[in-house]
């Protein structure tokens, strides 16, 4: 979509929502977990992290274990939960540009920083297609793309790029960490205006700094625990805190019956036990600590609520928040319509996924495949990756590349992803080579791995 600009994008917005009623459609709140690994709930069975309200919350949602990103980076994975498309395609595929082809904060390099945030300009937002049906819209933690107008928001926290401290999310990324008065105020705003809303709560947890309340790292510390993993579990339960402070505030204001609450995290992370990082496979990377997620739709009178075991990806995201807002659904969309299988509890009807890994310095801004380096695809139990020669800048040690046979997982039998069992299935990697390559092909980069 291109833009007029941003203060008419706004009052066009709000001169829309002047006229819609929230009994016309739900609220929908996005909530969006930061560096998380897949494994790190109460509901998803880990031992010792606590997760009451989150635990709370997949009681009354429609649950996916096998949920998935398709990039395992926080930017690139944002801007495909606010256009619905893959990075191949919305053009964000790594957190920066590459330093190594311009001085950070030079002109060269800041010309680049917002070539990257004008891309959202080319596609209709959720906050846009949204507003069109007289939502308000609030943006809050992360968000790469300049000021929260850009993403077609009404509402919001960060200032955005040229502006100081905007890489991340700037004023933003205080919700959660220092309270969450600018969310609810919000949804004060929203309900005494009788209008639906739109809430982007994407808080900077757990993600590092690892700083927990003090009260809450007394849980966790004990002897023999590395204190670096103690204060990531420690992250982890404060998040899900404040997810309850959230809710319990849709509960206050007496809309929670009438929200959508969708949850799914950026990308995972594995804390490691020695540094402050994160371990191998994890973060940046296309294995199932880098791309798995559990993904929660909450609508307890509308939906057939329990765990499903279908795999979906957070592709699908946007198409099902439009549809149940009433807005229209862009037809190059890639991602499912879920509303249907929600509401019925009826299968899926698809049978494999996909999804891309970046560098996280981007090589070229004009052309994605320059830092290409894996795809992959999700059919029942098998995942396939593929990988690429796309140049690697900063973070060469988290993907050191070095398997040069296509790597096949039986993600049922080995969820860690231990075992390649490519050489004894060779059917099945030709089979999902073949659907990776028909889903997007690639046309200049190439494949590092061999059939051999």
């Amino acid at each position: 979509m291109r833009r007029l600009s941003l203060s008419v994008v706004a009052f066009v917005a709000l001169t829309i929502a002047s006229s819609v009623s929230a009994a016309d459609s739900p609220n929908i709140v996005l909530i969006l977990s930061d560096d998380q690994s897949w494994t790190d709930y109460g509901f998803m069975g880990h031992p010792d992290i606590k997760t009451p309200h989150l635990d709370a919350l997949a009681k009354e949602s429609v649950v996916f274990p096998r949920g998935y990103v398709p990039t395992a980076l926080c930017r690139p994975s944002l801007v495909t939960l606010i256009t619905g498309h893959y990075a191949s395609t919305h053009g964000v595929t790594g957190n920066d540009p590459s330093p190594k082809y311009a001085k950070p904060n030079s002109d060269l390099y800041n010309q680049r920083r917002a070539a990257l945030i004008a891309n959202i300009d080319r596609f209709d937002t959720v906050p846009e297609l949204l507003g069109k049906r007289g939502y308000l819209s609030h943006q809050s933690g992360k968000w790469w793309e300049g000021n929260f107008t850009r993403g077609g928001f009404t509402h919001g926290m960060t200032r955005g790029f040229p502006q100081p401290g905007g890489r991340h999310g700037d004023d933003g990324l205080k919700i959660g960490r220092e309270g969450m008065e600018p969310v609810t105020s919000f949804v004060d705003e929203a309900v005494q205006q009788d209008k639906p809303f739109f809430l982007w709560y994407a808080p900077f947890m757990p993600h590092t700094p690892h700083t927990p309340p003090q009260r809450i790292l007394d849980k966790y510390t004990k002897e023999g625990r590395p204190i670096t993993i103690a204060k990531y579990y420690a992250m982890c339960e404060w998040f899900d805190e404040t997810c309850g402070q959230l809710v319990d505030h849709l509960e206050k204001k007496g809309v929670r019956d009438n929200t959508l609450i969708v949850y799914v995290t950026d990308n995972g992370w594995i804390q490691d036990p020695v540094s402050k990082g994160y371990a191998p496979r994890s973060k940046q990377t296309p294995y199932e600590g880098g791309i798995r997620t559990p993904i929660m739709f909450s609508w307890p009178k509308h939906f057939k609520m329990g765990t499903r075991e279908e795999v979906i990806s957070s592709i699908d995201i946007v198409p099902t928040m439009l549809a149940a807002g009433g807005a229209d659904i862009p037809k190059d969309l890639p991602g499912l319509n879920l509303l249907a299988n929600l509401e019925s509890g009826t299968k899926i009807d698809r049978d494999a996924i996909f999804g891309e890994s970046f560098a996280h310095d981007i090589a070229d801004v004009e052309d994605p495949e320059a830092s290409l380096l894996f795809r992959w695809c999700i059919q029942g139990r098998w995942k396939l990756l593929l990988t690429y020669d796309g140049e690697v800048n900063r973070y060469q040690s988290t993907h050191p590349r070095t398997e040069k046979r296509p790597q096949l997982f039986d993600l049922i039998g080995d969820p860690a992803e231990t075992k390649n069992l490519a050489g004894d299935n060779p059917e099945v990697v030709a089979r999902l080579a073949k659907r990776i390559g028909d889903w997007y092909p690639v046309k200049k980069r190439k494949v590092l791995t061999t059939f051999e």
